[in-house]
Protein backbone atom coordinates (compact mmCIF):
# COMPACT_ATOMS: atom_id res chain seq x y z
CA UNK A 1 0.00 0.00 0.00
CA UNK A 2 0.96 3.76 -0.41
CA UNK A 3 1.72 5.37 2.49
CA UNK A 4 1.64 8.91 3.74
CA UNK A 5 5.34 10.47 4.70
CA UNK A 6 3.81 10.62 8.59
CA UNK A 7 3.40 6.86 8.70
CA UNK A 8 6.73 6.70 10.12
CA UNK A 9 7.77 3.67 8.81
CA UNK A 10 4.32 1.75 10.11
CA UNK A 11 3.05 1.04 6.79
CA UNK A 12 5.42 -1.80 5.25
CA UNK A 13 4.68 -3.47 1.54
CA UNK A 14 2.95 -6.86 3.20
CA UNK A 15 2.89 -10.03 1.90
CA UNK A 16 0.82 -9.39 -0.88
CA UNK A 17 2.34 -6.50 -2.21
CA UNK A 18 5.65 -8.50 -2.73
CA UNK A 19 3.45 -11.57 -4.06
CA UNK A 20 1.88 -8.95 -6.66
CA UNK A 21 5.57 -8.13 -8.04
CA UNK A 22 6.43 -12.06 -8.42
CA UNK A 23 3.05 -12.56 -10.15
CA UNK A 24 3.25 -9.85 -12.73
CA UNK A 25 6.43 -11.50 -13.45
CA UNK A 26 5.92 -15.17 -13.79
CA UNK A 27 2.82 -14.24 -15.74
CA UNK A 28 4.69 -12.39 -18.83
CA UNK A 29 7.64 -14.90 -18.58
CA UNK A 30 4.95 -17.87 -18.53
CA UNK A 31 3.33 -15.90 -21.66
CA UNK A 32 6.50 -15.91 -23.30
CA UNK A 33 7.09 -19.29 -22.75
CA UNK A 34 4.72 -20.98 -23.87
CA UNK A 35 4.60 -19.11 -26.53
CA UNK A 36 7.72 -20.07 -27.88
CA UNK A 37 6.78 -23.92 -27.22
CA UNK A 38 3.99 -23.41 -29.63
CA UNK A 39 0.42 -22.20 -28.08
CA UNK A 40 -1.71 -20.15 -29.57
CA UNK A 41 -1.10 -16.81 -28.70
CA UNK A 42 -4.15 -14.26 -28.76
CA UNK A 43 -4.13 -10.73 -27.97
CA UNK A 44 -7.46 -9.25 -26.29
CA UNK A 45 -8.93 -5.99 -25.61
CA UNK A 46 -9.52 -5.58 -21.78
CA UNK A 47 -12.77 -6.11 -21.65
CA UNK A 48 -12.98 -9.62 -24.02
CA UNK A 49 -13.61 -12.70 -21.63
CA UNK A 50 -10.15 -14.09 -21.20
CA UNK A 51 -11.80 -17.58 -19.16
CA UNK A 52 -13.45 -18.55 -21.99
CA UNK A 53 -9.72 -19.47 -23.18
CA UNK A 54 -9.38 -21.50 -20.11
CA UNK A 55 -11.61 -23.75 -22.66
CA UNK A 56 -8.82 -24.51 -24.51
CA UNK A 57 -5.79 -27.06 -23.39
CA UNK A 58 -3.21 -24.82 -24.71
CA UNK A 59 -4.02 -20.90 -25.64
CA UNK A 60 -2.58 -17.95 -24.06
CA UNK A 61 -3.39 -14.64 -23.95
CA UNK A 62 -1.73 -10.77 -23.62
CA UNK A 63 -3.61 -7.58 -23.02
CA UNK A 64 -1.80 -4.94 -24.83
CA UNK A 65 -3.71 -1.98 -22.70
CA UNK A 66 -2.05 -4.06 -19.54
CA UNK A 67 1.05 -3.80 -21.18
CA UNK A 68 0.75 -0.08 -21.66
CA UNK A 69 -0.25 0.58 -18.59
CA UNK A 70 3.13 -1.49 -16.77
CA UNK A 71 5.36 0.47 -19.30
CA UNK A 72 3.79 3.88 -18.29
CA UNK A 73 4.06 2.70 -14.58
CA UNK A 74 7.74 1.80 -15.01
CA UNK A 75 8.94 5.22 -16.52
CA UNK A 76 8.71 3.41 -20.49
CA UNK A 77 5.83 5.11 -22.00
CA UNK A 78 7.17 8.59 -23.35
CA UNK A 79 9.87 6.98 -24.84
CA UNK A 80 7.77 4.23 -26.48
CA UNK A 81 5.21 6.73 -27.56
CA UNK A 82 7.91 8.55 -29.28
CA UNK A 83 8.64 5.76 -31.56
CA UNK A 84 5.00 5.52 -32.36
CA UNK A 85 5.05 9.11 -33.50
CA UNK A 86 8.19 8.50 -35.53
CA UNK A 87 5.99 5.75 -37.29
CA UNK A 88 3.80 8.64 -37.87
CA UNK A 89 1.21 7.75 -35.36
CA UNK A 90 -0.40 10.54 -34.63
CA UNK A 91 -0.16 12.19 -30.83
CA UNK A 92 -3.89 11.99 -30.26
CA UNK A 93 -3.97 8.75 -30.21
CA UNK A 94 -4.50 6.87 -26.76
CA UNK A 95 -1.21 6.40 -25.20
CA UNK A 96 -2.20 2.70 -24.64
CA UNK A 97 -1.89 2.61 -28.45
CA UNK A 98 1.19 4.77 -28.92
CA UNK A 99 3.42 2.49 -26.53
CA UNK A 100 1.95 -0.36 -27.64
CA UNK A 101 2.88 0.28 -31.49
CA UNK A 102 5.78 1.55 -30.60
CA UNK A 103 6.54 -1.25 -28.47
CA UNK A 104 5.27 -4.16 -31.43
CA UNK A 105 7.61 -2.15 -34.17
CA UNK A 106 10.64 -1.74 -32.50
CA UNK A 107 10.92 -5.43 -31.31
CA UNK A 108 9.54 -4.96 -27.81
CA UNK A 109 12.79 -3.09 -27.13
CA UNK A 110 12.50 -0.61 -23.83
CA UNK A 111 9.35 -2.33 -22.45
CA UNK A 112 9.76 -4.05 -19.41
CA UNK A 113 8.29 -7.44 -20.13
CA UNK A 114 10.13 -7.73 -23.65
CA UNK A 115 7.21 -6.93 -25.62
CA UNK A 116 4.77 -9.25 -26.09
CA UNK A 117 4.79 -12.56 -28.15
CA UNK A 118 3.87 -12.62 -31.81
CA UNK A 119 -0.66 -13.20 -32.34
CA UNK A 120 -2.02 -15.57 -33.72
CA UNK A 121 -5.31 -14.25 -33.34
CA UNK A 122 -6.37 -10.44 -32.74
CA UNK A 123 -9.65 -10.05 -30.93
CA UNK A 124 -11.07 -6.58 -30.02
CA UNK A 125 -14.06 -5.13 -29.11
CA UNK A 126 -16.65 -1.80 -29.57
CA UNK A 127 -18.09 -1.59 -26.31
CA UNK A 128 -14.79 -0.38 -24.43
CA UNK A 129 -13.06 1.75 -26.71
CA UNK A 130 -14.15 2.38 -30.55
CA UNK A 131 -10.45 3.12 -30.97
CA UNK A 132 -8.94 -0.93 -30.29
CA UNK A 133 -10.66 -2.21 -33.74
CA UNK A 134 -8.44 0.32 -35.31
CA UNK A 135 -5.69 -0.13 -33.06
CA UNK A 136 -5.99 -3.92 -33.62
CA UNK A 137 -6.24 -3.97 -37.06
CA UNK A 138 -2.88 -1.84 -37.38
CA UNK A 139 -1.59 -5.59 -36.68
CA UNK A 140 -3.57 -7.23 -39.24
CA UNK A 141 -2.44 -5.12 -42.00
CA UNK A 142 1.38 -5.27 -40.64
CA UNK A 143 1.34 -8.99 -40.17
CA UNK A 144 -1.50 -10.37 -41.68
CA UNK A 145 -2.96 -11.64 -38.66
CA UNK A 146 -6.94 -12.63 -37.98
CA UNK A 147 -8.78 -9.71 -36.47
CA UNK A 148 -12.13 -10.85 -34.84
CA UNK A 149 -13.84 -7.84 -33.07
CA UNK A 150 -16.38 -8.55 -30.74
CA UNK A 151 -19.64 -6.17 -31.06
CA UNK A 152 -20.52 -5.61 -27.82
CA UNK A 153 -23.82 -2.94 -27.46
CA UNK A 154 -23.56 0.03 -25.66
CA UNK A 155 -25.94 0.13 -22.34
CA UNK A 156 -28.05 2.94 -21.29
CA UNK A 157 -30.38 0.82 -19.15
CA UNK A 158 -29.50 -2.82 -18.05
CA UNK A 159 -28.43 -5.55 -20.62
CA UNK A 160 -31.62 -6.23 -22.88
CA UNK A 161 -32.26 -9.91 -23.66
CA UNK A 162 -31.58 -9.40 -27.24
CA UNK A 163 -27.86 -7.81 -27.06
CA UNK A 164 -27.57 -11.18 -24.30
CA UNK A 165 -28.30 -13.18 -27.28
CA UNK A 166 -26.61 -11.47 -30.08
CA UNK A 167 -23.30 -11.62 -27.68
CA UNK A 168 -24.00 -15.22 -27.12
CA UNK A 169 -23.66 -15.40 -30.34
CA UNK A 170 -20.67 -14.08 -30.88
CA UNK A 171 -18.91 -15.99 -28.44
CA UNK A 172 -19.88 -19.18 -30.65
CA UNK A 173 -18.14 -17.60 -33.66
CA UNK A 174 -15.26 -16.92 -31.50
CA UNK A 175 -14.50 -20.10 -29.63
CA UNK A 176 -15.29 -22.07 -33.24
CA UNK A 177 -12.35 -19.62 -34.64
CA UNK A 178 -10.49 -20.77 -32.33
CA UNK A 179 -10.97 -24.51 -32.63
CA UNK A 180 -10.44 -24.23 -36.36
CA UNK A 181 -7.07 -22.10 -36.40
CA UNK A 182 -5.72 -23.59 -33.52
CA UNK A 183 -6.76 -27.60 -33.92
CA UNK A 184 -8.19 -27.92 -30.50
CA UNK A 185 -11.06 -28.51 -28.98
CA UNK A 186 -13.43 -26.25 -26.58
CA UNK A 187 -14.21 -27.88 -23.03
CA UNK A 188 -17.27 -26.04 -21.88
CA UNK A 189 -15.99 -27.88 -18.04
CA UNK A 190 -12.94 -26.23 -18.45
CA UNK A 191 -14.37 -22.93 -18.92
CA UNK A 192 -16.92 -23.34 -16.43
CA UNK A 193 -13.80 -23.73 -13.92
CA UNK A 194 -12.41 -21.05 -14.97
CA UNK A 195 -15.12 -19.03 -14.37
CA UNK A 196 -15.72 -20.17 -11.03
CA UNK A 197 -12.49 -18.69 -10.41
CA UNK A 198 -12.71 -15.91 -11.46
CA UNK A 199 -16.29 -15.06 -9.66
CA UNK A 200 -14.46 -16.27 -6.61
CA UNK A 201 -11.38 -13.60 -7.28
CA UNK A 202 -13.98 -10.64 -7.43
CA UNK A 203 -15.58 -11.50 -4.31
CA UNK A 204 -12.82 -11.27 -1.98
CA UNK A 205 -11.69 -8.06 -4.73
CA UNK A 206 -14.49 -6.45 -3.74
CA UNK A 207 -13.93 -7.75 0.10
CA UNK A 208 -10.67 -5.40 -0.50
CA UNK A 209 -12.40 -2.22 -1.75
CA UNK A 210 -14.98 -2.55 1.07
CA UNK A 211 -12.07 -1.47 4.07
CA UNK A 212 -12.53 1.97 1.88
CA UNK A 213 -15.66 2.28 3.97
CA UNK A 214 -13.47 2.81 7.23
CA UNK A 215 -12.59 5.55 8.47
CA UNK A 216 -9.62 6.54 8.09
CA UNK A 217 -9.91 4.51 4.96
CA UNK A 218 -7.97 0.62 5.36
CA UNK A 219 -6.69 1.50 1.46
CA UNK A 220 -6.22 4.12 -1.17
CA UNK A 221 -7.24 4.06 -4.89
CA UNK A 222 -3.72 3.89 -5.76
CA UNK A 223 -3.94 0.53 -4.29
CA UNK A 224 -6.54 -0.45 -6.00
CA UNK A 225 -4.76 0.68 -9.38
CA UNK A 226 -1.50 -1.63 -8.66
CA UNK A 227 -3.52 -4.46 -7.22
CA UNK A 228 -6.00 -4.68 -10.33
CA UNK A 229 -2.96 -5.62 -12.52
CA UNK A 230 -3.56 -9.46 -12.43
CA UNK A 231 -7.03 -9.35 -13.27
CA UNK A 232 -5.85 -8.54 -16.41
CA UNK A 233 -2.54 -11.37 -16.30
CA UNK A 234 -4.03 -14.29 -14.52
CA UNK A 235 -8.15 -14.34 -14.46
CA UNK A 236 -9.31 -17.76 -14.47
CA UNK A 237 -6.54 -19.38 -12.13
CA UNK A 238 -6.47 -19.87 -8.56
CA UNK A 239 -4.00 -17.98 -8.06
CA UNK A 240 -5.66 -14.98 -8.78
CA UNK A 241 -8.35 -16.19 -5.66
CA UNK A 242 -5.33 -16.74 -3.89
CA UNK A 243 -3.69 -13.40 -4.19
CA UNK A 244 -6.88 -11.38 -3.87
CA UNK A 245 -8.36 -13.59 -0.27
CA UNK A 246 -4.11 -12.96 0.98
CA UNK A 247 -4.64 -9.16 0.16
CA UNK A 248 -8.30 -8.91 2.01
CA UNK A 249 -6.51 -10.82 4.66
CA UNK A 250 -3.67 -8.29 5.20
CA UNK A 251 -5.85 -5.09 4.97
CA UNK A 252 -8.27 -6.28 7.39
CA UNK A 253 -5.45 -7.26 9.82
CA UNK A 254 -3.99 -3.77 9.10
CA UNK A 255 -6.96 -2.25 9.81
CA UNK A 256 -7.85 -4.26 12.66
CA UNK A 257 -3.79 -3.08 14.23
CA UNK A 258 -4.91 0.60 13.50
CA UNK A 259 -2.81 0.67 10.27
CA UNK A 260 -3.95 3.58 7.85
CA UNK A 261 -2.29 4.64 4.76
CA UNK A 262 -3.41 8.21 5.71
CA UNK A 263 -3.54 7.70 9.28
CA UNK A 264 -4.36 11.70 9.60
CA UNK A 265 -7.02 11.59 6.67
CA UNK A 266 -9.53 14.86 6.88
CA UNK A 267 -10.23 14.56 2.98
CA UNK A 268 -12.03 11.49 1.72
CA UNK A 269 -12.56 11.50 -2.03
CA UNK A 270 -13.40 9.23 -5.38
CA UNK A 271 -11.12 9.03 -8.53
CA UNK A 272 -13.46 9.26 -12.21
CA UNK A 273 -11.25 7.90 -14.78
CA UNK A 274 -8.29 5.79 -15.63
CA UNK A 275 -5.41 6.04 -13.33
CA UNK A 276 -2.60 8.13 -14.07
CA UNK A 277 0.28 5.24 -13.98
CA UNK A 278 3.10 7.52 -14.39
CA UNK A 279 1.30 9.46 -10.95
CA UNK A 280 1.20 6.79 -8.63
CA UNK A 281 3.53 7.37 -5.83
CA UNK A 282 3.97 11.22 -6.27
CA UNK A 283 -0.15 11.58 -6.27
CA UNK A 284 -0.64 9.67 -3.66
CA UNK A 285 2.19 10.81 -1.20
CA UNK A 286 1.55 14.74 -1.86
CA UNK A 287 -2.26 14.27 -0.99
CA UNK A 288 -1.09 12.02 1.80
CA UNK A 289 0.35 14.71 2.77
CA UNK A 290 -2.86 17.33 2.81
CA UNK A 291 -4.58 14.82 4.80
CA UNK A 292 -6.38 13.84 1.59
CA UNK A 293 -6.86 9.84 0.78
CA UNK A 294 -7.99 9.00 -2.65
CA UNK A 295 -10.31 5.69 -1.24
CA UNK A 296 -12.80 4.90 -4.44
CA UNK A 297 -12.35 4.78 -7.98
CA UNK A 298 -14.84 3.90 -11.03
CA UNK A 299 -12.13 2.48 -12.64
CA UNK A 300 -11.96 -0.18 -9.98
CA UNK A 301 -15.24 -0.62 -8.41
CA UNK A 302 -16.85 -1.53 -11.27
CA UNK A 303 -14.94 -4.75 -11.78
CA UNK A 304 -16.98 -8.25 -11.46
CA UNK A 305 -20.45 -5.96 -11.57
CA UNK A 306 -23.12 -5.50 -13.82
CA UNK A 307 -23.68 -2.33 -14.99
CA UNK A 308 -24.42 0.31 -12.75
CA UNK A 309 -24.41 -1.86 -9.85
CA UNK A 310 -21.34 -2.24 -7.13
CA UNK A 311 -21.70 -5.86 -5.52
CA UNK A 312 -20.17 -8.37 -7.35
CA UNK A 313 -22.23 -10.75 -9.73
CA UNK A 314 -21.93 -14.35 -8.81
CA UNK A 315 -21.66 -17.14 -10.88
CA UNK A 316 -24.77 -19.78 -10.24
CA UNK A 317 -22.28 -22.97 -11.65
CA UNK A 318 -24.61 -23.20 -15.09
CA UNK A 319 -23.34 -21.87 -18.12
CA UNK A 320 -19.94 -20.19 -18.17
CA UNK A 321 -20.52 -18.29 -21.32
CA UNK A 322 -23.96 -17.13 -20.30
CA UNK A 323 -22.08 -15.31 -16.94
CA UNK A 324 -19.12 -13.72 -19.25
CA UNK A 325 -21.91 -12.32 -21.65
CA UNK A 326 -23.76 -10.91 -18.73
CA UNK A 327 -20.38 -9.19 -17.42
CA UNK A 328 -19.64 -7.70 -21.03
CA UNK A 329 -20.61 -4.07 -19.59
CA UNK A 330 -19.32 -4.01 -16.60
CA UNK A 331 -16.78 -1.45 -17.07
CA UNK A 332 -17.83 2.49 -16.94
CA UNK A 333 -17.19 3.32 -20.90
CA UNK A 334 -20.27 1.48 -22.44
CA UNK A 335 -22.71 2.72 -19.61
CA UNK A 336 -24.92 6.02 -20.30
CA UNK A 337 -25.15 8.89 -17.79
CA UNK A 338 -27.42 7.10 -15.57
CA UNK A 339 -25.46 4.11 -15.32
CA UNK A 340 -22.50 6.31 -14.16
CA UNK A 341 -24.45 8.10 -11.76
CA UNK A 342 -26.10 5.21 -9.75
CA UNK A 343 -22.80 3.35 -9.31
CA UNK A 344 -21.03 6.76 -7.93
CA UNK A 345 -23.87 7.68 -6.09
CA UNK A 346 -23.89 4.36 -4.31
CA UNK A 347 -20.26 4.55 -3.63
CA UNK A 348 -20.26 8.07 -2.38
CA UNK A 349 -22.48 7.07 0.31
CA UNK A 350 -20.88 3.58 1.38
CA UNK A 351 -17.64 5.33 1.77
CA UNK A 352 -18.46 8.61 2.95
CA UNK A 353 -17.40 10.30 -0.18
CA UNK A 354 -16.44 14.05 0.69
CA UNK A 355 -15.43 15.17 -2.99
CA UNK A 356 -15.12 14.24 -6.22
CA UNK A 357 -11.89 14.34 -8.62
CA UNK A 358 -12.86 13.65 -13.14
CA UNK A 359 -9.86 13.47 -14.19
CA UNK A 360 -10.39 14.32 -17.89
CA UNK A 361 -8.37 12.03 -20.15
CA UNK A 362 -6.69 13.31 -23.08
CA UNK A 363 -5.97 9.55 -23.92
CA UNK A 364 -9.80 8.35 -22.97
CA UNK A 365 -12.63 10.02 -24.77
CA UNK A 366 -15.27 8.04 -24.35
CA UNK A 367 -14.28 7.45 -20.54
CA UNK A 368 -13.90 11.34 -20.57
CA UNK A 369 -17.02 12.15 -22.50
CA UNK A 370 -19.98 12.33 -20.39
CA UNK A 371 -18.14 13.88 -17.59
CA UNK A 372 -19.30 17.27 -17.08
CA UNK A 373 -22.53 16.28 -17.06
CA UNK A 374 -21.95 13.63 -14.41
CA UNK A 375 -19.85 16.41 -12.15
CA UNK A 376 -22.97 18.53 -12.62
CA UNK A 377 -25.01 15.96 -11.05
CA UNK A 378 -23.30 15.22 -8.06
CA UNK A 379 -22.50 18.51 -7.16
CA UNK A 380 -25.92 20.06 -7.81
CA UNK A 381 -28.00 16.88 -6.88
CA UNK A 382 -25.69 15.24 -4.06
CA UNK A 383 -24.11 18.89 -2.76
CA UNK A 384 -20.77 16.79 -2.95
CA UNK A 385 -18.10 19.46 -4.18
CA UNK A 386 -16.24 18.16 -7.58
CA UNK A 387 -13.15 19.11 -9.63
CA UNK A 388 -12.02 18.43 -12.77
CA UNK A 389 -8.12 18.20 -13.71
CA UNK A 390 -6.25 17.35 -16.98
CA UNK A 391 -4.49 14.12 -17.29
CA UNK A 392 -3.10 11.45 -19.63
CA UNK A 393 -2.94 7.51 -18.64
CA UNK A 394 -0.29 6.74 -20.07
CA UNK A 395 1.66 9.81 -21.41
CA UNK A 396 3.50 12.28 -18.75
CA UNK A 397 3.97 14.76 -21.37
CA UNK A 398 0.24 15.60 -21.54
CA UNK A 399 -0.14 16.18 -17.72
CA UNK A 400 0.78 18.75 -15.14
CA UNK A 401 1.39 17.88 -11.95
CA UNK A 402 1.23 21.90 -10.54
CA UNK A 403 -1.81 22.86 -12.49
CA UNK A 404 -3.51 19.49 -11.24
CA UNK A 405 -2.40 20.18 -7.85
CA UNK A 406 -3.86 23.76 -7.77
CA UNK A 407 -7.39 22.14 -8.66
CA UNK A 408 -7.25 19.44 -5.96
CA UNK A 409 -5.93 21.86 -3.17
CA UNK A 410 -8.92 23.87 -4.51
CA UNK A 411 -11.28 21.48 -4.07
CA UNK A 412 -10.10 20.27 -0.48
CA UNK A 413 -10.44 23.98 0.21
CA UNK A 414 -14.19 23.91 -1.27
CA UNK A 415 -14.88 20.70 1.21
CA UNK A 416 -13.48 22.34 4.39
CA UNK A 417 -15.75 25.70 3.55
Amino acid sequence: MMPSEKTQGAFKKNTSGKRLSTMIMNDYLDLHRRASEGAFVVWIAIIVPAELFGGFENVVYAVPESHAALCAGKGTGPVLCEKAEGFGYSTDLCSYARIDIGTAFDGGRDSPTFGLPRPDLLISNTNNCSLLVKWFDVYHRAWGVPHLALDIPFCYENQKERDFRYIMDQFGTLISTIEEMSGQRFDLDRARESVQLSSEAFKEWKRFLSFAAHRPSGITAFDSFVQMAPILTSRGTRRLVDHYRLLADETAEQVKNGIFPVPDERYRLLWDNIAPWHQLRKMSGRLAGLGANITSASYTYCIGALEGEYDPYEFDGNDPLAWLARLQNFSVCPHGLNLRGKAMNEVIGRNAIDGVVFASNRSCKVYSLMQMDQMRYIREELGIPCVMIDVDHADVRKYSEETAFTRLEALLEMIGA
